[in-house]
């Protein structure tokens, strides 16, 4: 909590005007300090892009690739774990991870909810709101946007995370050829090969990239090729871009262990994971196209299709299999009303669509056995927002918006048992407005608040992940953020404030083994915490960045559970970076600290304990073209859980909920660019 004051009184004082000094050679006059800036054309795009989020009444951060491909980046947590507000942790050093934001999807570890997830601001989810996390690559993104909250109402989301769009490299921004290897410890491997071209009206970018690992755990292989690929064509006042992408992708899943498991052997896999050989396999194939002009009276104009189709594998305590296909379409337009950018209407429709072949088997050793259900799924989602941005005065700016989406749901039941169809159909609509303020103090650092209000309906997994089909209502939360972002030479700061009362959470629970018992609405629920995110230049070598979460979720006087904390995330995490840099290279010394313990229920009877886990990057440039770094991690062997499962109670006895970090682990890397 002293985080906000201390960084408020940092930027009141880096805000002062810089010293002037007397001009020798002009009696009475005065000259400013020399100030040269040299940009890489390479890096405009980015620079636009903080720009543009610097416009937003709320929490909103760009994540430049530069930095995080100067380490290992073989999960969401290598890329996003320094983004203010994102807590992001690996389940078992797999590229799948818990990824949250204010609590969204609180409770799930595995997939995702409660987030949008984009490419170029076309939709990635299903359209039941689902996500997969393989679907992403973050080595072929060249920055990415994180939209906290309601500060994503521009690409019409409304759940209580927000977005994330991964924004790709084109062949304008993009190296003609990039070749990038990483290895390491537990049998680590990953390549990249990236070309990219451009003409007067044309221009290319594709990437293909491997990756497989033994991990750090028994029965935890995985494998993953991709292929991300973009071409552009230039358009009178405009451009049209095509994108492809190809995702094969096989996981082991080595399960969670009780406490003392972990503490006697992290590496060892739960025992119901190895007999029944639980695996999660799937390939995706998406196409997708992004349209943008500008009109002959100046407004902009945008438009996006995709179509993806996915194939599941998914042995667990059934074999899941799934064919889905899902395709929509998105429409936006931006007027500017005074032509000074600060006084604008943003209008936007997304429509979306989806069907999904769904059978369960008994897993037999992870093979299919006896068909034991089966559905056939329908969703839809039409959703349609406004937002309006009102110049006050030269340095405050009102914004207003308001979204509607309407979200359909229908399963029917093809394989009857016990004698129950399971048949259903269900209908959910909300309305979510937002009431924002920006004031810009002085350049570089603006104040901003506001209130607004999520909508979030369940997902075929709420629906029916668990032994029946639980129909739940949406939830839905009304917020209140305040912040500060500072953007200067050498101070970059956001910090935000914010609360959440939620009515009708979804909370996925599970039995003391793990096993799913279906999802509920928690009636009244109540999100608050601190985001807070610095990068500090001490010095011209000298470089300190952190990124710390302080989360406050818990019961609101439940009949249950009273005001008892919610599990399943950490009540702090703090991530911090001190590098230092000697000619081309640098070292980098680490830290992840978790001070708080953990509950795995909502009865607050059994916890993960605190923890703390150190590294080190080495790292540097030669010549002209090639990069390389030494990535070491958990130099201490600490053993630590990373993340836990989520259930109603623990009755005070240790349970297999705990998902072991991994041990002490080098990695290396090396890029080379022309």
């Amino acid at each position: 909590m002293p985080l906000l004051p201390l960084s408020t009184a940092i930027a009141l004082v880096l805000s002062a005007p810089p010293p002037v000094t007397p001009d020798a050679g002009d009696a009475g006059g005065w000259r400013l300090p020399r100030v040269e800036v040299e940009a890489d054309a390479r890096n405009a795009e980015v620079v636009a892009a903080k720009q543009r989020l610097g416009e937003i009444a709320g929490g909103a951060a760009v994540v430049d690739a530069e930095r995080y491909r100067e380490q290992r980046t073989s999960t969401l947590a290598d890329a996003l774990g320094y983004a203010p507000g994102v807590f992001v942790q690996p389940r078992f050093g797999a590229e799948e991870s818990r990824l949250s934001v204010r609590g969204s999807g609180l409770q799930r570890t595995f997939h995702l909810r409660g987030l949008e997830l984009l490419q170029d601001g076309v939709n990635l989810n299903q359209a039941d709101g689902g996500g997969d996390f393989q679907a992403v690559e973050p080595l072929a993104a060249r920055y990415i946007e994180v939209f906290r909250g309601p500060n994503a109402l521009q690409y019409g989301a409304a759940t209580l995370g927000g977005a994330i769009n991964f924004v790709s490299p084109t062949g304008r921004s993009a190296p003609p050829l990039d070749l990038r290897l990483e290895g390491g410890s537990f049998g680590y491997a990953r390549g990249q090969a990236a070309l990219a071209g451009a003409s007067d009206s044309q221009d290319y970018h594709a990437s293909v990239s491997a990756f497989a690992q033994d991990g750090f755990r028994d029965h935890a292989r995985q494998e993953t090729y991709r292929l991300f690929a973009n071409y552009g064509v230039a358009l009178a006042r405009g451009e049209s871009r095509f994108y492809l992408a190809r995702v094969d992708t096989n996981s082991q899943l080595p399960g969670s262990l009780t406490w003392a498991e972990l503490q006697r052997d992290p590496q060892r896999a739960a025992p119901n994971n190895l007999l029944g050989d639980q695996r999660r396999d799937f390939d995706l194939t998406r196409i997708a196209n992004r349209t943008a002009f500008v009109l002959d009276n100046g407004d902009e104009l945008e438009a996006g299709l995709f179509y993806a189709a996915k194939h599941l594998n998914h042995p667990i305590t059934q074999v899941v299999v799934q064919d889905s296909r899902d395709y929509g379409a998105t429409l936006r337009w931006r007027h500017d009303n005074a032509g000074d950018g600060r006084s604008a209407t943003v209008a936007g429709v997304t429509a979306i669509a989806g069907r999904i072949d769904d059978s369960r088997y008994v897993n037999v050793a992870g093979e299919r056995g006896a068909l034991v259900n089966g559905f056939e799924d329908e969703a839809t989602r039409v959703s349609a927002f406004v937002e309006q941005q009102y110049a006050m005065t030269e340095r405050a700016t009102l914004v207003l918006g308001l979204q509607g989406s309407r979200n359909r749901r229908k399963a029917d039941d093809r394989v009857i048992t016990n004698a129950r169809d399971e048949s259903y159909a269900r209908t959910y609509s909300g309305l979510s407005p937002k009431l924002g303020l920006r004031y810009d103090a002085t350049a570089g650092i603006t104040l901003f608040g506001n209130v607004s209000r999520s909508y979030e309906p369940p997902s075929f997994g709420e629906l029916a992940g668990g032994p029946q089909v639980t129909l739940v209502d949406a939830q839905t939360a009304t917020s209140a953020e305040v912040g500060l972002r500072v953007e200067r030479e050498r101070l970059t700061l956001d910090a935000t404030l914010y609360r959440a009362d939620l009515r009708d959470e979804l909370l996925s629970l599970t039995d003391a083994d793990g096993n799913p018992r279906g999802t509920v609405n928690a009636q009244r629920t109540r999100h608050q915490g601190l985001e807070f995110g610095a990068g500090w230049q001490l010095g011209d070598a000298l470089e300190l960045r952190a990124a710390y979460l302080w989360n406050d979720f818990r019961f609101d006087g439940d009949r249950v559970f009273g005001d008892n904390r919610l599990a399943g995330i950490a009540p702090q995490l703090l991530r911090a970076e001190l590098r230092w840099r000697i000619g081309p290279v640098y070292i980098a010394p680490n830290v992840e600290w978790s001070p708080q313990r953990s509950y795995i229920d909502h009865a607050n009877t059994f916890a993960a304990p605190s923890y703390a886990i150190a590294g080190l990057r080495i790292g540097g440039s030669a010549a002209d073209h090639w990069r390389w770094f030494v990535d070491g991690r958990n130099l201490g062997d600490r053993r630590y859980a990373a993340t836990t499962g989520v259930i109603a109670d623990a009755r005070g006895l240790d349970a297999r909920q705990f998902l072991p970090g991994d041990g002490r682990s080098v990695f290396a890397g090396i890029e080379w660019r022309r």
